[in-house]
């Protein structure tokens, strides 16, 4: 299988051609550097590449250019001087096959996933609930599980909110305590969440995974790129959604070793959104699902301004670097290009920390794993130019491609069936109708309202009612006489059949 075109190492004047191999794609990478520095463009070069030997890429979109992807680009003396210097590869201008999406529906197929199958971690860093306010949503979540109630858009999560409150006292003795006060500020985080368009996120039909994992019928990867622009203002729903996807991803895919190539890449813009204020708990669920997903096939890419936006225990497991230009004019950024120069494998025909100053836009210090896996030293690089366009779509082309999706039948008309909501509201008008059922009769009841041709019949059969107390109190004496005698013979059966006596 051919390897991924990264650039020309311009390290040395006999610098060859920089390649990822497609085996090691799995074992992840970084994409770092400041704004402005060609980091886009080296992601679209990747993505590109991860395309064209059939694995399937997801990716946010957070400024609108990464969806010129879906356009092909047009050729200028700039991409043809750059193509020179790396031999004239076998280039042409050409899109990506895309499928866009998007949490609000709107510049894409809607992305919706149920709460239940959130769950009550990230769901509670969505909502910014502290200690105490979380052990709530536990509680929540259990009660839901015990009781049998669905649980699948913010409509039933309220619901259910309400129920807790109504028997509050019988849940904190079966499950813990639960305050009114724990219950009134998730109901308030829910409301916020709420105004800021999330309840689109939440509901039916549920992504399935298998449709991020599509290729064509030529056998290219397909390119999932979800429109981030509005979505990356509300960070905590931003980040916790893509770690949800990744979980997902991790919980589902089964274990498959060592491939020719990974099944899905996996890109993270933004990463410092995923690990800011993120509680140890999360953060070591973060760094077990990248040590282990790429078991699965698949390989994780973050891309970042800083590399110590990520912390150094998953940084460890990124065997890929694509280093962008850093300017050391403030003292975070001057621990930035040491932390940077650090983490790669020395090259002696190169000064790092000093390159990582100079790099001009569209080069990159690149080092990826080769031969068992082993690190290449670092290499000064001029970033092979994508095959896409170098900027945003139209909504026109926007809407054409979305029109042409394999996927947009299925996603684009929510479906709204019985859940937690539905079946408490039921419950709920059921019970002013048990209240007005009359109640049962007694037979006292029946004897006083007794009258008319029914109570004649009965004085001429039986007599008035004096007689038949009298004819009852007789049968009722009869009946005992009867039964002690029938008694007394069975017993006798019994104690002879037992101890073998006479009867």
């Amino acid at each position: 299988m051919d390897p991924i075109l990264v650039g020309k190492a311009i390290t040395t004047d006999t610098g060859g051609n920089v390649h990822l191999l497609p085996k090691f794609g799995n074992r992840h990478g970084l994409i770092a550097g400041a704004t402005g520095t060609g980091k886009t463009v080296t992601l679209m070069t990747l993505t590109e590449g991860f395309s064209r030997i059939g694995v399937p890429v997801f990716l946010a979109d957070v400024k609108g250019d990464v969806a010129g992807l879906a356009a092909a680009g047009t050729m200028n003396e700039k991409i043809q001087q750059r193509l020179a210097l790396m031999g004239n590869p076998d280039y042409r201008n050409e899109a990506s096959p895309t499928v866009f999406w998007d949490l609000y529906g709107k510049r894409g197929h809607p992305v919706r996933t149920t709460v239940s199958e959130m769950g009550p971690t990230l769901l509670g860093r969505i909502l910014e609930l502290n200690d105490t306010q979380s052990g709530v949503l536990d509680i929540v979540f259990k009660l839901a599980d015990d009781r049998g109630l669905l649980l699948l858009d913010l409509e039933d999560l309220r619901a259910l909110l309400g129920l807790v409150a109504e028997e509050r006292k019988d849940i904190s003795t079966s499950y813990g305590l639960v305050s009114t006060q724990s219950i009134g500020a998730i109901q308030r985080a829910l409301l916020r969440l709420e105004q800021e368009g999330a309840e689109m996120f939440f509901g039916e039909p549920a992504l399935e995974l298998g449709d991020l994992m599509r290729t064509t019928p030529d056998g290219r990867g397909v390119v999932n790129v979800l429109a981030a622009d509005q979505l990356i203002l509300k960070p905590k729903l931003y980040s916790s959604f893509l770690l949800w996807l990744l979980s997902e991803l991790f919980e589902t895919l089964p274990e498959v070793g060592d491939l020719d190539k990974p099944k899905l890449v996996f890109v993270f813009d933004e990463a410092h959104l995923l690990f800011e204020d993120a509680p140890p708990a999360l953060q070591q669920r973060i760094e077990q699902v990248v040590r282990i997903i790429r078991s699965k096939g698949v390989g994780v890419y973050f891309c970042s301004q800083f590399p110590d936006d990520v912390p150094d225990d998953i940084l460890g497991q990124l065997g890929n670097r694509f280093q962008h230009a850093l300017r050391a004019f403030t003292p975070r950024d001057q621990k930035a290009v040491k932390t940077a120069a650090q983490t790669f494998v020395a090259n002696p025909a190169l000064d790092v920390a000093k390159a990582i100053g100079e790099l001009g836009t569209g080069e990159a210090l690149v080092s990826t794993l080769q031969d068992k896996g082993i690190p290449m030293p670092v290499e000064r690089t001029l970033i092979a130019p994508p095959r896409c366009r170098m900027g945003a779509i139209t909504d026109a082309e926007r809407a054409q491609v979305r029109a042409g999706s394999p996927v947009g039948g299925k996603y684009d008309t929510r479906i709204d069936r019985e859940s937690a909501a539905e079946l408490l509201a039921k419950k709920v008008e059921a019970a002013p109708e048990q209240a007005k059922a009359p109640p049962a009769r007694t037979r006292a009841q029946d004897d006083a309202e007794e009258g008319g041709f029914g109570q004649s019949v009965k004085d001429a059969v039986f007599g008035t009612k004096r007689r038949q107390g009298m004819v009852e109190t007789m049968a009722k004496q009869t009946a005992r006489t009867v039964g002690n005698q029938i008694g007394k013979q069975i017993l006798r059966g019994l104690l002879g059949g037992i101890f073998g006596g006479k009867r």
